[in-house]
């Protein structure tokens, strides 16, 4: 028996979020199933983070325990045979029996993408949030800068779970400009329930001019309701990585 670390990407279009739920369609529920017609038999698999209904994942780290012996490469290739066509394995490895996703992980990162133009695209429709007029990219750049460091965020998210902590720290958050694309790149050591969306949602409506700099710093500074009301549509947002201590650096996601 061998504890399995994968990575793991799906279009989430059409699942109920990341986490398991027994009468819709969800990330964790088609990995299981898969798992199963190779004689898994544990309860659940253990995935790096939540993701909600409609947001997609690049580097999702999922570990789990199996009976196997044929090794990673061969163990990937019956995953993904196995998996539908929305979910691909990327990645295998074993790791160690302690190796935890969620507990372990120092930091996440998500990329946001959003396109502007005055007519919707139905080709990035999917992946992408259809902004207009265009926001100010040094706008952007400011606000996202004030977000970095360690902050009551309660503005801007909750906690995952009832009484928890509502103090995260950012590490990164910039924004990059490709053609008519705007891309917000996050890093935390953990996020609150729908805080990048709320980020994002926050940063556009200051580059289009309807919400101001300082109101969005008073808000990190004494938290209270979000200075905007509204959030990014799950779309555009994606997990692109999870990072792991240096001294288990095998278990660092790399991604795209």
């Amino acid at each position: 028996m061998e504890r399995y670390q994968i990575i793991l990407a799906y279009d989430g279009t059409d699942f109920h979020g990341s986490q398991y739920q027994t009468d819709t369609r969800t990330v964790q529920g088609v990995v299981q199933a898969a798992l199963r017609k190779l004689n898994w038999t544990d309860k659940s698999v253990v995935f790096a983070g939540r993701t909600d209904a409609g947001v997609h994942a690049s580097g999702q780290v999922v570990a789990f325990d199996l009976e196997w012996n044929h090794g990673p490469e061969k163990l990937q290739n019956a995953l993904n045979a196995l998996l539908p066509k929305d979910t691909a394995v990327t990645a295998v490895r074993v790791s160690s029996p302690e190796f935890h996703p969620r507990f372990d992980a120092l930091s996440r990162s998500y990329r946001y993408r959003i396109y502007c133009q005055p007519e919707r695209d139905p080709l990035r429709d999917r992946f992408a949030w259809r902004v207009w007029p265009p926001p100010a990219m040094s706008e952007l750049e400011a606000v996202a800068k004030a977000f970095i460091g360690i902050y009551n965020f309660a503005s801007f998210g909750r906690p995952t779970r009832p009484g928890g902590s509502p103090i995260r720290k950012l590490i990164q958050a910039d924004w990059q400009q490709v053609d008519d694309e705007f891309h917000f790149e996050v890093t935390a050591n953990a996020f609150l329930y729908h805080m990048v969306r709320r980020l994002t949602f926050v940063q556009v409506a200051v580059g289009q001019g309807n919400l101001s700099l300082a109101e969005v710093q008073r808000h990190i500074e004494q938290p209270q309701d979000p200075p905007i009301q509204g959030l990014a549509p799950p779309q555009g947002l994606a997990l692109i990585r999870v990072d792991y201590p240096s001294e288990n650096s095998e278990n660092k996601t790399v991604t795209e």
